[in-house]
């Protein structure tokens, strides 16, 4: 008879293996969940500010009204202002300064498609636009209620998080057109509370 070697693993072996990978997971998953939360709240938080750079230096090199707002339709080419910020936004030349995009020369510089998914809004006064003058400023006297603040959150809420800071996210945009985050747990809460909404 001949002798044949087999080659393979030991149960012992094969248990080993499977406990190092059960190990392995459950520290992992809950971390890598985490990670995609802050990575879905970081994204969103920075294309909003993006946009509002965006607008702001172009209304000033353009010496033009630039207007960055909520719209329904975003990625169309008829893309214009109407609903809510979660459906997506548009950045577009406004020459005539009424909100209202129409015209070729009223072109849309950028659009940002809906949201991602398990990220919810609270926009303060539940405000759709924000428009830059030929300064560069905030343009005054507009029509409606121009954004100010907008608190970005997911199902965690507004807790601390890894480093110390909070998950949500609060955008604000000074009168003057200057946007900045900040992810302090009590200013979050006291913005939430000036516009008498919740997170998430």
């Amino acid at each position: 008879m001949n002798k044949r070697t087999q080659h393979g693993f030991t149960l012992y072996e094969l248990m080993i293996t499977v406990l190092i990978v059960g190990v392995i997971l459950a520290f992992g998953i809950p971390n890598m969940q985490a990670f995609t939360q802050n990575s879905r709240m970081t994204s969103t938080a920075n294309d909003l500010h993006a946009a509002f750079h965006l607008a702001r230096s172009e209304s000033s090199r353009a010496k033009t009204n630039i207007t960055i707002c909520a719209s329904e339709n975003p990625m169309a080419d008829d893309a214009n202002c109407g609903g809510t910020w979660d459906a997506g936004y548009i950045v577009f030349v406004d020459r005539d300064g009424n909100l209202v995009r129409s015209g070729e020369e009223e072109t849309v510089l950028r659009a940002h498609p809906r949201i991602a998914e398990g990220v919810s809004l609270a926009v303060a006064k539940d405000a759709t636009y924000f428009s830059y003058s030929s300064t560069g400023l905030g343009r005054q006297g507009v029509t409606g209620q121009a954004m100010s603040q907008v608190v970005m959150c997911d199902e965690r809420g507004n807790v601390v998080a890894a480093g110390g800071s909070s998950a949500a996210r609060l955008f604000i945009v000074t009168p003057l057109g200057r946007a900045t985050i900040l992810r302090d747990e009590g200013l979050i809460d006291e913005a939430l509370a000036a516009m008498d909404k919740t997170c998430p």
